[in-house]
Parts: structure tokens; sequence; C-alpha cells
């Protein structure tokens, strides 16, 4: 059915691998993040994410070794919207974290464990071409078309922070991140291609009371999905490419520039009319300095209103 098969792209729209490090969101995989969605409907995800491996939490510390394991949850809330007569959606996501693991700090081996609330993160998007607020209705009568998206998410410095400790699960800072995003069908196929940039905030409580500056991050991510049989599953292959994040700390620049990239792939499938869930992973595959971690997950998604 149509609001099967149209609204699954909203489990999508969560962060996907999201791993409580200051970094993640320049690599975040996201399929389907701008098909167009039916007016008016909500949605409702909860979502664990299991993280391990080189995840270091910050390129600026004079961290070796690092081995992270990550347990992650995340609840959001999504609404779909007319927006000057564009297919809009507004999100808020609300993360959680347990961290654990051990690096060297000036050769010393030193562990922490630590659990605790992300930093909160809004985001709005429209489709600025191909996409036409419609009802459930219309866009049924319709085929799938080329969209053209941009979104703006702005990361709220909310979350977990001590600034005596190497290991935190906020970064305490803003951070804004726009991005543009392609969209074309080919009957069961789509390939979808995003570009964004990442930009930070100072963080003036960094270790031993430090200001920490960091540079943009550009990002390019690609995706194909192939609709499957039964409306509302289908299956994607991602990558994603992302490039900066130089990092400035009491006024010494770091050799820190990030340069890595990731495969992704996830499965989406319908448990009912207005429920589903999807499983997703995803790993580094070149990493100059940053993150080099893999992810695997399950998000539940459960949808209401705008004529389902």
């Amino acid at each position: 059915m149509f609001s099967q098969s149209r609204c699954e792209c909203l489990l999508a729209v969560v962060v996907v691998a999201w791993t409580a490090i200051s970094d993640s969101m320049a690599q975040d995989i996201e399929p389907r993040a701008y098909a167009n969605t039916p007016v008016g409907v909500n949605f409702l995800i909860a979502g664990y994410a299991y993280s391990e491996g080189g995840v270091m939490a910050d390129a600026a510390l004079p961290l070796e070794d690092g081995q992270l394991d990550i347990h992650a949850v995340v609840l959001a809330y999504v609404r779909s919207l007319d927006a000057w007569g564009r297919s809009s959606k507004v999100e808020v996501v609300l993360p959680y974290a347990r961290v654990s693991g051990s690096a060297r700090f000036a050769g010393e081996l030193r562990t922490r464990e630590v659990s605790g609330a992300g930093d909160p993160r809004l985001r709005f998007t429209i489709n600025l071409l191909g996409g036409p607020a419609r009802s459930l209705k219309e866009l049924a009568a319709q085929p799938p078309a080329t969209t053209l998206g941009a979104s703006v998410q702005l990361v709220i410095p909310a979350g977990q922070y001590d600034s005596d400790r190497l290991i935190n699960i906020g970064a305490n800072r803003w951070a804004i991140k726009g991005e543009l995003g392609l969209s074309r069908p080919s009957g069961p196929l789509s390939l979808e291609i995003a570009g964004g940039v990442m930009l930070y905030g100072d963080n003036d409580e960094f270790l031993n009371g430090q200001t920490r500056e960091q540079q943009e991050i550009y990002s390019l991510q690609g995706h194909l999905i192939y609709q499957l049989g039964r409306p509302g599953m289908w299956m994607a292959l991602s990558a994603t490419y992302y490039r900066g994040g130089r990092t400035t700390v009491g006024g010494a620049e770091n050799d820190d520039l990030q340069e890595n990239t990731r495969l992704g792939a996830a499965f989406a499938l319908p448990l009912s009319r207005n429920q589903s869930i999807k499983l997703y992973a995803s790993s580094g595959v070149a990493t100059r300095i940053g993150t080099d971690f893999d992810t695997a997950g399950i998000a539940w998604q459960v949808r209401w209103g705008g004529g389902l």
C-alpha cells in the first residue's frame, strides 16, 4: 500500500549511526532522507545501536590505542508539514548512551565508563524541487518523482560533559549542519546523493580549561536503494566520505585533519500498516585521523495521522 511504502522513508531520518562522539553527525549514513512524504504524518522512533573500535572521543586529545564500546539509544519525533507549498519535516532527536573503554594518555593506560544524555538535535528538511506538499491520497495517484531537498540541523550542547575527563558523551558546543540532497527514482531502484557541511562553535571548557576550536567538516554520501516486492520493504547500500575538522586547542593548531570513508547497509521491514523496523550497519574502510569503528543497530517506528 502507498502509506506503507512512501512513509517508510522517515525511518531513515533519525541519525542512523549515532555513536556518542563529537564528530559523529558528519559521518551520518541516511538513505531516503529526502523522499516525498504526505503532509500531516507523525512518526515516533526508538532505536538502539552498538559501536566498537577505535572511536576517539576527540581528535584533538593526545590519546593512543583508543578502544571504546558504546551502547546508544535514541528517541525521536518527526512530523511532516506543508511549508510554503513544499513537502517538509521537523525532527527532534534525544540520544542517551553508555560508553566504556580505554586509551593511552601520555603513555599511561586510562579507563573510563560513563553514561548520560547526548546532545539533542533539531532538524528541518524541505523539498525544493519535485516535492510539492500533498495529502496521502494525492501522492498515491502520482508516480515517484525526482526531488531536490535541503536540510538544516542544529546540535544543542545539553548532553553529559565533564571538563576534567578525557571521554564525554556531549561535546559542550553548538554545531549546525546544512545539506542538499538529490533523490532520483527509476522503477524499483533509487539513487540518492547528498552533500553537506558541518560548522562548530567553540568549547570554552575543554580539558584543563583550554578553548577548543574546530574547522568545518564537509561530507558526501550516496545511496543505492532497492524497493522489494512487499510495500514498505527495501534495502540500501550506502557510502559516505568526509573531510576537514582540523582543531586548535589553546591557540595551537593540531595535525588532525580528518579524511575518512564509511560503507553501510540497511534493511527495512514493515510489521503492520503503521509500524516497521529497520536493521542497519556501517564500518570505516579508510581512516586518516579520527574515528575507525563498526556500528550495528535496530530502530522501531510507529506513525499516525495524515490519513493513514
